[in-house]
């Protein structure tokens, strides 16, 4: 049964709508998307935060291993679902959370996305200054002076790659789909450089059963590894229907998902791991800032090469994982007064204005302030995931969603389903104080799972049985 979606709503924006979801990201598409999620300086820092558990570098792999594993299958949860209605995650999650109600994910997937853009912005612009003060030392003298914790240097660049991620944005996803499937595959030129060279600096010797700290390994250590590399891509996860919409089957988001995760994220975390172990034996310490090394590199050549690579990879990860999510969850809360490029705009100027280089320095910031909303991403995963696949049978009324009436189906109360607010409320109540109370800091690695098992389990039983069961409640498809 079709439905028609009432473009005069104050729910409708033509971005969000199924009809906007071009059907150009196919497998190959999605598989650099993974890519360029990966292929970052931050991917390389977790994979080697893993030795934190106390596991030997083997046991580090196998434990990545099994995260990249679980978040394949929770990718493609969200990604299929994401295919077969064809709308974002904002409007995804209004079948769940009520058509006013879904402000309440938007808003908090949205504090995650701009934090790390503006953070993935300033670490991208670091690579760009070393890559200036090698080909222009006289550029030296600009580091002297600051202004608000950032040299005059580390401006220039920062704004630089400010303007040029909103450019990136100029024909909407059709230009990031283009940019993904550049930057993601370019990494690697960069991680087999870096790869090769510190091999050879060690003589083509690792030791894998190195450990940085006494642990017990174990089934614990295995799991708190693999959860923390989970708890990493959570919010992507949470929001892969922005892309996977795009997709014309559900098969190649599955293939994508296969390529880009079971394949090319365990490589990249094998690779990762080997490059650590190599510096440990050169340095004597593992080095988790893969920036660092590079400065020892002799050939200036390569160098220039490795840090082009980093860069521009860094931006990639950057617009595809943390610009776009924000600018859907802006369009969710004010739809008819944004488009996809002003929304964009209203992101990069507010990631300039955060100073994100003062809030990466703060830790009582990043775990408090961001640890704790991101703790919230497993809540929100397990409720819309339940009410879509266990709750609707995966059947959505598309229409419905952009209906802003008190007769609308996802009306509920008010525009909010009081259900699903308290699942986050209980859920998030819990996963929140795991992240943030220093008494319960052993059980931060799980916050992702206990977010699902209680926001999904709480919300499974209180919503069972209570969806409508008209000839509405049938999926539209565009």
């Amino acid at each position: 049964m079709s439905h028609q979606i009432d473009s005069t709503s104050k729910n409708y924006n033509p971005d969000l709508s199924p009809e906007s979801a071009s059907g150009t990201w196919k497998t190959w598409n999605l598989f650099a998307w993974w890519m360029s999620g990966w292929h970052s300086l931050a991917g390389y820092t977790v994979a080697i935060g893993l030795f934190a558990t106390g596991l030997a570098a083997w046991q580090v792999i196998i434990g990545f291993i099994i995260g990249v594993f679980i978040i394949y299958l929770a990718s493609n949860l969200s990604g299929v679902a994401g295919q077969r209605e064809k709308v974002p995650f904002p409007v995804f999650s209004r079948a769940s959370f009520g058509t006013r109600g879904a402000n309440i994910p938007a808003i908090l997937r949205g504090v995650v996305g701009v934090f790390w853009y503006g953070v993935q912005t300033y670490l991208a612009s670091q690579a760009v200054m070393i890559l200036l003060l090698k080909l222009l030392p006289g550029a030296e003298a600009w580091t002297e002076v600051s202004f608000l914790g950032l040299s005059a240097l580390g401006w220039a660049c920062f704004l630089l790659l400010s303007v040029a991620q909103v450019l990136a944005l100029a024909n909407g996803l059709e230009t990031v789909r283009k940019l993904s499937d550049f930057a993601g595959p370019i990494i690697w030129i960069a991680m087999i450089v870096l790869a090769v060279w510190m091999l050879n600096r060690a003589e083509w010797s690792i030791d894998f059963t190195y450990r940085a700290i006494e642990g017990s390994g174990g089934v614990l250590g295995f799991t708190a590894a693999a959860f923390i590399l989970v708890a990493y891509f959570a919010g992507p996860t949470l929001n892969f229907a922005d892309f996977s919409r795009n997709a014309p089957t559900a098969s190649m988001v599955k293939k994508g998902n296969f390529l880009g995760l079971l394949v090319n994220a365990t490589a990249f975390g094998v690779i990762s791991i080997v490059i650590a172990l190599a510096a440990l034996k050169v340095h004597g310490e593992v080095i988790s800032d893969p920036v660092t090394l590079l400065y020892d590199l002799d050939n200036v050549t390569a160098l220039l090469v490795a840090l082009i690579a980093i860069a521009f990879a860094t931006a990639g990860i950057n617009v595809i994982y943390n610009f776009v999510a924000p600018i859907y969850d802006i369009l969710q809360v004010w739809p008819r007064r944004f488009s996809f490029k002003t929304a964009g705009i209203v992101i990069a100027v507010v990631s300039i204005v955060i100073t994100p280089w003062n809030l990466f320095s703060s830790p009582v910031i990043v775990n408090q302030l961001v640890g704790g909303v991101g703790a919230l991403m497993g809540p929100l995963f397990g409720i819309l995931m339940v009410d879509y696949y266990l709750i609707r049978g995966k059947k959505l009324n598309t229409a419905a969603l952009f209906d802003d009436s008190e007769q609308g189906e996802y009306w509920y109360t008010g525009g909010y389903n009081l259900k699903a607010v308290a699942a986050i409320v209980v859920s998030g109540a819990l996963t929140v104080a795991m992240t943030v109370v220093p008494a319960l800091a052993f059980s931060t690695p799980f916050t992702w799972p206990v977010g699902i098992l209680v926001g999904g389990g709480f919300y499974f039983v209180v919503s069972r049985g209570s969806v409508r069961s008209s000839a509405d409640a049938v999926n539209s498809r565009f």
